[in-house]
């Protein structure tokens, strides 16, 4: 007996060992990130490297907010994330309902279709859409980082297998009650999934903050790009100055890690049914 507990403390250990390492992996590069927007420009680049900065300095955040247009790629992130956010999580949540309650001619097919988008790389989409926003003359305007991703096969897939959890005999109460399709949609499903919603909406809000490359192919005005395409310009702006670089990636990723220290319990639940239901 002492032997399996013996063996078991070893497998846990490991385990936790391997998991330690994992965390520094990731840990690591956000705290040099933040360390070297406190040096300067001659610390962050000198030979042998230094790990903290001799005397903190806060000139990278200045100069990242005074020479660049960072206010500007806030503002279009933030509207951005908005609407990239919004409209697929109230599409998707309808069509995920759909696809989980309501019969109809195709309903297999039309979700496999759906489904089979996800497998598809996006930057093969960006060609047919950059010459659709072109014909509607929306090429270099803010509305043309978000009109492209009103649905996500993503969203609809995750809510999808929350609505395929929830029990038969609820939806069968209410329509002896009365309520119609979208009642029992409003009304009984949607506050049943809170959790998948939370999860969905931080998902969306993270792919749509840290997106790259659609920003800088639809846009060339720095005036309309997003913190990501805007952070990919201070190289250029500012050569190998590289703390005002990593300030201003630290001032990005700020508002994302504050939205998931909040919501992280119901986005791990979210995911962790989903995958059980998968």
């Amino acid at each position: 007996m002492s032997r399996v507990v013996s063996s078991k403390h070893r497998n846990n250990l490991i385990i936790h060992l391997v998991l330690i390492a994992g965390a520094a992996v990731m840990v690591l590069p956000f705290l040099w990130m933040i360390l070297t927007s406190l040096k300067t420009t001659t610390e962050a680049t000198q030979i042998p490297i230094t790990i903290f900065p001799a005397e903190p300095s806060f000139r990278g955040y200045v100069d990242a907010l005074r020479q660049s247009a960072f206010l500007h790629y806030y503002a279009n992130t933030l509207m951005a994330a908005f609407m990239k956010t919004l409209f697929p999580v109230v599409f998707s949540a309808m069509a995920a309902f759909a696809f989980a309650r309501i019969r109809f001619p195709g309903r297999g097919l039309c979700f496999f279709l759906i489904i089979s988008v996800m497998m598809i790389p996006n930057p093969v989409f960006y060609t047919p859409q950059y010459l659709m926003m072109s014909k509607l003359g929306l090429v270099n305007t803010t509305t043309a980082l978000w009109i492209t991703s009103l649905v996500s096969p993503f969203a609809t897939f995750l809510l999808r297998q929350f609505f395929l959890g929830i029990s038969k005999e609820l939806e069968e109460a209410a329509v002896l009650d009365g309520c119609n399709p979208f009642q029992i949609f409003r009304y009984i499903m949607l506050p049943l999934v809170k959790s998948a919603l939370v999860a969905v909406v931080i998902i969306q809000l993270l792919w749509s903050w840290n997106e790259l490359q659609w920003p800088l192919i639809i846009n060339s005005s720095p005036e309309k790009l997003t913190l990501s395409a805007g952070l990919a310009t201070l190289v250029s702006m500012f050569g190998t100055d590289y703390p005002v670089l990593m300030a201003g990636a630290f001032m990005a990723v700020v508002p994302m890690l504050i939205l998931f220290f909040i919501f992280q319990r119901r986005f791990i639940e979210g995911v962790a049914f989903s995958a059980s239901k998968g």
